[in-house]
């Protein structure tokens, strides 16, 4: 196998007062916190399609980064060439899992879906036999419903029975191909389940066909033995003016109006949350507290600017919001996924590098400063102490729900006015926040 990033030494762990610029600052795998390694607690995933496949192009001009890796693109030697970049990236990183689309690992025939089937049994082979001996597994797989152009009206929200049933044959085959690459989930994002306008769509007969496509998923997925969580990951707009995945309040609401809320979680993206106009932890916060955190795309959004840039994160006061939310959920039954892209300009493999050793300590620092503030117990004592009120009397018969509204507004005639609820203090937590993520 060639080496393909020759300069680049083993990414090891120096310290926060290292100005090595090939090594981790604050990412210790072998550092517990809170009873668990970090590398347990970040399980971190390498992003197929953005880490080997994206070269830079926008809609402004053309590639600026070279990801051939020394094959001709649209090829199965390219195909294979990135495998073993893959994994060499890995191993210098330490990355247990990566992530992938089908288009992601072979070029797709654009004339016949079973040569395309062909090539992902070929290449699932070679990662296998790349990957043997080595601890690198699939976090998830998932199908690229978007980017061919039968998928113009959409997958499963299609009006088209024939593309249907192409995009089904797609999801099967990844689906077949995650049991074969061992993956601990598989994801559905719905690049273009919604709709442009509604003048001519039949949003009922949309969603209730993408609902029955996810069963049809889970059906298949059991029996052939995967035993992992589906995901959907929502996103509000873009590339169509509405999704019908908005966020996760939408997406948890449709699961459980079509009665798939028990093989679904849901995989948060950072920059779709900014998107949808809330922070990545409302995000994770609310599939927390509804039992569906499963994974996460670990990026973020610039904020100036209203699409989807992928950026690989280095917002330190996110990270740890967010993995506070993580901690207060378990961990995640998935993983952190880089969805994140190299900025144009930063064009080399080096760039590549320092993008993931970045965002690897952005959110092993988030969970050093999570855990602090777990522990240090201001945040969590406040909000208990907040809601003191429904600990006992009225309160508590009122979370019992052993009252009744007669009661309630009887006691509320007796009061005449309420008793002051109390101040939210939100400046004085935030202040809270601040002094531990810098105090030495």
């Amino acid at each position: 196998m060639s080496e393909f990033f020759k300069n680049i030494p083993q990414i090891k762990f120096e310290g926060k007062d290292s100005k090595n610029p090939w090594a981790f600052k604050y990412y210790n795998p072998e550092l517990t916190i809170m009873g668990k390694k970090m590398s347990e607690h970040l399980p971190f995933a390498m992003a197929w399609w953005h880490n080997l496949g994206a070269n830079g192009v926008d809609m402004f001009g053309s590639g600026t980064a070279d990801k051939s890796f020394g094959q001709t693109p649209g090829t199965m030697e390219h195909a294979k060439a990135k495998v073993d970049a893959g994994i060499e990236f890995m191993k210098k990183l330490g990355i247990k899992y990566y992530c992938w689309h089908d288009v992601d690992l072979v070029p797709e025939d654009p004339n016949d879906i079973n040569v395309t089937n062909k090539r992902l049994d070929e290449i699932s082979d070679y990662i296998l036999e790349k990957t043997k001996g080595t601890d690198i597994k699939c976090l998830w797989g998932t199908a690229n419903m978007f980017g061919n152009p039968r998928f113009m009206n959409g997958a499963g929200s299609t009006n088209s029975a024939d593309v249907y049933c192409f995009a089904a044959a797609q999801v099967k085959k990844a689906l077949e191909i995650t049991v074969k690459l061992g993956g601990r989930g598989y994801v559905f994002w719905g690049g273009r389940e919604g709709y442009e306008t509604l003048l001519n769509t039949d949003v009922k007969l949309e969603q209730e066909n993408i609902a029955n496509l996810m069963h049809m998923a889970v059906d298949y997925g059991r029996s052939i033995g995967f035993k992992g969580d589906f995901y959907i990951e929502p996103k509000p707009k873009e590339p169509m003016s509405h999704q019908y995945d908005f966020d996760a309040a939408t997406a948890i609401g449709f699961l459980r109006q079509y009665g798939l809320d028990k093989d679904f979680k849901m995989n948060i993206e950072a920059n779709h949350a900014s998107l949808a106009n809330h922070t990545f932890q409302h995000e994770l916060c609310i599939s927390r507290i509804n039992g569906m955190l499963g994974s996460v795309d670990a990026n973020q959004g610039n904020p100036i600017l209203g699409w989807d840039t992928d950026n690989f994160p280095w917002n330190v006061y996110d990270a740890t919001l967010a993995m506070y939310e993580v901690l207060k959920a378990g961990g995640l039954t998935g993983g952190f996924n880089f969805d994140s892209k190299n900025r144009r300009p930063s064009n080399t493999f080096e760039d590549m590098f320092h993008a993931y050793i970045m965002g690897m300590d952005t959110f092993a620092l988030g969970l050093i400063k999570a855990a602090e503030i777990i522990e240090d117990g201001r945040i969590d004592g406040f909000i208990k102490e907040k809601y003191s009120s429904y600990e006992s009397g009225i309160g508590k018969k009122i979370r019992d729900k052993q009252t009744t509204l007669e009661e309630l507004a009887a006691r509320a005639a007796e009061m005449k006015k309420p008793s002051d609820p109390g101040s939210g203090r939100e400046e004085y937590l935030e202040g809270v926040v601040n002094n531990i993520l810098f105090r030495g």
